[in-house]
């Protein structure tokens, strides 16, 4: 009897747990009617989900009732969310997918007007933090190792501080910009790259080739437009924490809230700090710097009548950097007792953007920064400070069939340190002028032309023109040529690094002139889309760039001096690239990149490779998204090709030039939470490190203040049994990071 009721109870359970254990089923396709197999479907916060099969149905089984948020996804295609409710009966619930048009991002850049990419004459590369989050780094300089093409170079074996090179031209040529304004030059474009939270970066824009019709000096080899969340568009709160098994902690944190009834305010603040001396390759010297930073941001936008615009942002950014002989600490700050170079920075920047109330489109920018660096290397004191004041009205007036943009600036230039050769402050304010006219002069081409012309009371009149021709000639195939030229005004001690630190002296011969280039890119897009879903975007680009007066670097003449001069010759850059973006199905994408240069110079009949330039590079990624268990993995990496090395002379046996080395990362993210990302992986998984096949990296490092080196009357240096390959105190034969494989681990939360 007893046995008969456990079986009418399990009997029971069971026609229980089938009335109430429902299946969901249905299909998901696109907007055009392709059915999209492969797609993944589940419900949000559960483990139950399925995968879309080849005839574009789903079924997801034995669901209890009640109420459930699905989802849809498919790379390359925008997610869906929708709610569902489960009742003793089985649901149909069919997704309509619409494609994500990556291409069609808006664009600012390349002409100061906001453009499809897509639409935009000028070909302009865009890097959402969706990118970046694929390698966490504490900066945007080391942000940047992933795009193709673009490569953060590190400066001193000691310091660490670096600049950026685009299509293999040094980091002066590359202007960067925070929300179009000219922020980060000079002194900054070595030391204020970093402590921009990364969390608060909408996107980075990128222009490779001159840019200086728009944007005038510096932007010669190219520009990094990095562009800030607008604070009505930015989460509630953001955060994000991530430390490195080498001891690296970096923290972001964020919010917005509203002001009265008028203005938005977004608040953000970085702290990065690296406080564990390590010295893997046995110099005695710390292979990577010790830092403690702080940066934080606030932008404002307030709302006014008939959506005119009005922004203004600040930054205040602290650092105080260290790196050197282990022993070194601040009681040795300037001493010859003990070598370390410390750097002291402390800079803040205003930067606003006021549309005119007028009838007419006219934009006042605006921005001001201010620099202040207290550094040491050994025994040497550099003081600077340098400001930067930049203001600019823009009227954007659209008539049939053409696309005018008028502009005039004025920019204000202070810069001020304890060197010799700047024996009074150098202060100089450049107006300038410009004019740009994007016409349609079919229903598949465009035209741009465009000029400016700056006064600079030291140079006098500079003028930089610009051409661009776009083709269409279907909605998946754009054609670019882009044709001008570009100037750069030069201060060494700001920009040279290497005039900085070591034993070399620095020599400059004459007074410099401008740099001046000349251009010419051929850019072609093709967009593939197959009927299985998969998603293909190639993107190839040819260039060649003429530079006059150049000036270059001469580590050859004489080991123990850096030589400055305008270039009595010509410098020439050309080269080739090509990207391929690639959307899979089942969650799968990845992106593989390559660019193949020649950056030379010619002097007296004789060309010669240019220092610290790789003649190839190559960059991937490639994700996979595991919806069911909300994991995905990234696999991100570069490839470097030889590059010539400043070495000490003939006897000095470090090699002349690198090995092709790679870098490569991966990393494990969760996402199964609502509003948290938990990630892990390995940086370098290689373990590589430049000092691997050399014996040493930095020259005499057991004697960074030559008190045992011998000079003859010549001022050369002399081997002797102490010092056989006749070197002196050099930290300059740097090309990679001194980073070895080390893991990491962080958290995001993000209230959106």
């Amino acid at each position: 009897m007893l046995t008969k009721f456990y079986k009418l109870l399990l009997l029971s359970i069971l026609l229980t747990t089938s009335i109430n254990a429902q299946n969901i089923k249905g299909s998901v396709s696109s907007l055009e009617g392709e059915i999209l197999p492969y797609a993944n479907v589940y419900l949000k916060n559960t483990t139950k989900g399925s995968t879309v099969n080849e005839e574009g149905t789903y079924v997801i089984g034995n669901i209890e009732n009640g109420s459930y948020m699905m989802v849809a996804s498919f790379t390359g295609y925008k997610t869906v969310e929708k709610a569902i409710e489960i009742s003793n009966n089985d649901v149909t619930m069919n997704f309509i997918l619409e494609e994500d048009e990556a291409l069609d991002e808006i664009t600012i850049t390349g002409t100061l007007k906001a453009v499809s990419r897509l639409e935009s004459a000028v070909p302009v590369e865009i890097y959402t933090p969706t990118f970046f989050k694929r390698n966490p780094t504490p900066n945007i300089f080391e942000a940047l190792q992933n795009v193709n093409g673009v490569r953060p170079q590190l400066n001193c074996n000691v310091c660490n501080t670096g600049d950026i090179h685009i299509n293999g031209l040094e980091g002066p040529y590359t202007l960067v910009l925070i929300d179009g304004m000219p922020i980060v030059s000079g002194l900054s474009t070595v030391y204020g790259l970093s402590g921009i939270p990364n969390s608060l970066i909408e996107q980075v824009e990128i222009v490779k080739g001159p840019a200086s019709s728009l944007y005038g000096s510096e932007a010669v080899g190219g520009l990094i437009n990095i562009i800030t969340k607008l604070p009505e568009n930015a989460p509630q709160f953001f955060s994000e924490a991530f430390v490195t098994g080498w001891g690296e902690a970096n923290v972001d944190l964020g919010f917005k809230t509203n002001v009265g009834k008028m203005a938005n305010v977004l608040f953000g603040a970085n702290y990065y700090n690296y406080s564990n001396p390590i010295d893997d390759n046995n110099d005695n010297f710390t292979d990577v710097t010790l830092q403690d930073r702080i940066s934080v941001f606030q932008k404002w936008s307030f709302k006014r009548n008939d959506n005119r615009l009005f922004s203004l942002a600040g930054r205040y950014f602290y650092e105080d950097r260290w790196g050197g002989e282990l022993q070194w600490n601040k009681g040795f700050r300037g001493g010859n007792e003990v070598y370390g170079e410390s750097i002291y920075t402390s800079r803040f920047e205003i930067l606003g953007n006021y549309q005119l109330p007028v009838k007419e489109k006219v934009n006042f920018q605006f921005s001001y920064s201010d620099h202040d660096q207290n550094s040491v290397y050994g025994d040497m004191s550099y003081l600077a400070q340098q400001r930067i004041g930049f203001g600019q009205l823009v009227w954007d007036k659209s008539l049939e069939k053409h696309d005018l943009l008028f502009g005039a600036a004025l920019r204000y230039n202070y810069y001020n340190d304890n060197t010799p050769a700047t024996l009074e402050a150098d202060e100089v304010t450049i107006p300038s002028v410009f004019v740009q006219d994007e016409i349609e002069i079919a229903e598949k081409q465009k035209i741009l032309l465009g000029a400016r012309y700056d006064y600079d009371d030291r140079h006098g009149s500079i003028f930089t023109p610009r051409f661009a021709y776009r083709y269409k000639p279907t909605e998946d195939d754009i054609i670019r040529l882009n044709a001008g030229t570009g100037f750069r005004v030069v201060n060494l001690f700001a920009e040279e690094h290497a005039a900085l630190t070591g034993a070399r002296d620095v020599i400059i011969e004459e007074a410099l002139d401008p740099e001046r280039s000349y251009n010419v890119t051929l850019n072609y897009l093709k967009k593939l889309y197959l009927k299985s879903g998969m998603h293909f975007t190639f993107d190839a680009s040819a260039w060649y760039t003429y530079f006059t007066n150049a000036i270059i670097p001469d580590y050859d003449t004489n080991p123990n001096q850096i030589i400055y001069d305008n270039l009595d010759g010509n410098s020439r850059t050309k080269g080739i690239s090509f990207n391929v973006d690639a959307v899979f199905g089942s969650g799968i994408k990845g992106s593989v990149g390559a660019t193949f240069q020649d950056v030379s110079q010619k002097e007296n009949g004789v060309k010669t490779q240019q220092i610290l330039t790789e003649r190839f590079t190559g960059v991937w990624s490639f994700s996979y998204k595991h919806y069911k268990t909300n994991l995905k993995l990234d696999y991100t990496g570069n490839i470097y090709g030889p590059m010539r090395l400043p070495t000490l002379g003939e006897l000095d046996p470090r090699s002349d030039y690198s090995p092709t080395w790679s870098i490569q990362n991966i990393q494990l993210t969760y996402d199964g939470i609502d509003n948290f990302e938990a990630y892990l992986g390995v940086k370098n998984l290689l373990d590589w490190t430049p000092n691997k096949g050399n014996p040493f990296i930095i020259a005499r490092a057991e004697d960074p203040f030559d008190e045992n080196v011998q000079f003859d009357n010549e001022g050369q240096v002399v081997a002797t049994q102490e010092n056989p390959y006749a070197l002196t105190f050099d930290p300059a034969y740097v090309y990679g990071p001194n980073q070895g494989i080390r893991l990491f681990f962080g958290l995001r939360y993000t209230l959106k």
